[in-house]
């Protein structure tokens, strides 16, 4: 059994105290701060899966042999992963560039989708304006917006691409 309390809580709140037990064997200080950090990742795996089954509906699938099952897995890691990390990435770097997470026609899309005379250059103005296609209201208090409402912003932001790349198909013959 490994017991951690938080050192230098920020004020207003209770300092975490973790009671954890585990099988895998704890012979020194080092190796109880590693069991820490890996319990500390517990709640984005928990995010991650979340995507999975909330978002892609993995267990939703009809699809009757493993073969078939595990493409779609594989492809719904990826789709997973990219709200997932957007998510993250949005939280701990919003001023990195857009590019980094955004096409350069989704982050036109987004643009031309806002009633913003600026072209969105940071991440935090790209995944403002998916999240707001998604149903994020984008309120001056309102936390970053989470993965469901990514979720949902990436599948309409992929619609009205297609929308985009289908006309430009018919306008170019």
């Amino acid at each position: 059994m490994i017991e951690a309390r938080e050192r230098g809580t920020p004020k207003g709140r209770e300092p975490i105290h973790w009671k954890l037990v585990t099988n895998v064997p704890v012979p020194d200080f080092a190796s109880a701060i590693q069991m820490l950090d890996w319990y500390s990742l517990r709640w984005k795996i928990e995010m991650y899966h979340k995507v999975l089954k909330s978002g892609c509906q993995v267990e939703q699938s009809k699809l009757r042999t493993a073969e078939r099952l595990i493409n779609l897995l594989a492809v719904q890691c990826v789709v997973g992963w990219r709200v997932f990390w957007l998510t993250m990435m949005n939280r701990t770097d919003p001023e990195a560039p857009g590019e980094i997470a955004f096409t350069p026609d989704e982050i036109a899309i987004l643009h031309r989708l806002s009633c913003e005379s600026e072209s969105p250059g940071t991440l935090a103005a790209c995944t403002r304006l998916l999240a707001k296609l998604g149903g994020y209201l984008a309120r001056a208090h309102d936390p970053p917006p989470g993965t469901m409402v990514l979720w949902r912003g990436l599948i309409r932001l992929t619609d009205i691409q297609l929308g985009f790349q289908l006309k430009r198909r018919l306008v170019g013959k």
